[in-house]
């Protein structure tokens, strides 16, 4: 999976480290030594190295010659998100709109053809995704990703779609790419997007754009139902409006937040913190 970078500035090193971290995930959350080489395509020595190294930094854990990641890893996408402001900003009004709706809610964004969850809340559904943090889905098959891709211009748009998709996920033939135009004009045009069944059976959701203070899409956010327990009607017309109140709301607070000075705060190593 390493050596993908072309320019002079890429360092193999650090891409097969990530490749490394990238290898872990709910199917293989413990693994060996050689099942890291042979997923992330090491030799066995690269792989011990780039392990040794990572655990030493305290992102990997071993045991009994077995290896999982640790909690810190999560610091590497929360850095991301805490510097946009966003979670922090949303989870109240994402928690509200769930007590209001009584389903599912959550915020993504677009890592090259895929939408990648940054913030959720949730409600116990017997729906067929398994959804959290950080989990990607091809964008085209979800409502969400249907909002970002239609905040794209047309040539970010065709460089976007040109991505291979990195979900796992089968290759989507529900439409062509004609209808995928016309569609995503459609949303562009009246501000949400609706995705029916088409990245599972029995999965229906709804999404609007989340903006920055300039009013670029930034994100998207969504409520997601059961097929089987709410008709698209009943999510268009009671859960939408809602929906387009929270987003409006959490864009004009994001607005606001990035007008404000920010001042960054260290830690010193006797616990104690400083302004600099």
């Amino acid at each position: 999976m390493a050596g993908r970078g072309t320019g002079p500035d890429f360092v193999e090193a650090l891409a097969r480290g990530l490749d490394v971290l990238a290898c872990f995930d709910a199917d293989h959350p413990v693994m060996s030594l050689s099942d890291v080489a042979t997923a992330a395509g090491l030799a066995r020595p690269t792989a011990r190295r780039l392990l040794l190294t990572l655990e030493e930094l305290g992102f990997v854990r071993s045991s009994a010659g077995a290896f999982r990641l640790t909690p810190k890893v999560l610091t590497l996408g929360m850095a991301y998100v805490g510097a946009l402001g966003l979670w922090d900003i949303a989870r109240p009004h994402l928690e509200a709109l769930v007590a209001q709706t009584g389903e599912s809610s959550s915020m993504a964004q677009l890592d090259g053809s895929d939408i990648v969850y940054v913030a959720r809340v949730a409600v116990p559904k017997l729906i067929t995704l398994r959804v959290e943090i950080g989990t990607r889905f091809p964008a085209v098959q979800t409502s969400q990703g249907k909002v970002l891709l239609a905040g794209l211009s047309p040539a970010e748009l065709e460089a976007t779609l040109a991505e291979p998709s990195r979900a796992g996920l089968p290759t989507y033939i529900g439409r062509s790419a004609d209808q995928l135009q016309t569609e995503l004009t459609e949303v562009r045009a009246r501000g949400w997007a609706l995705a029916d069944e088409e990245l599972a059976p029995g999965v229906r959701s709804v999404a609007v754009p989340v903006r920055d203070g300039a009013g670029a899409v930034r994100a998207a956010m969504n409520v997601t139902v059961h097929a089987a327990e709410t008709s698209t009607d009943r999510l268009l017309t009671e859960h939408l409006p809602r929906l387009l109140r929270t987003a409006g709301d959490i864009s004009a607070e994001w607005a606001l937040w990035q007008t404000r000075p920010h001042v960054e705060v260290t830690r010193r190593p006797d616990g104690s913190t400083a302004a600099g």
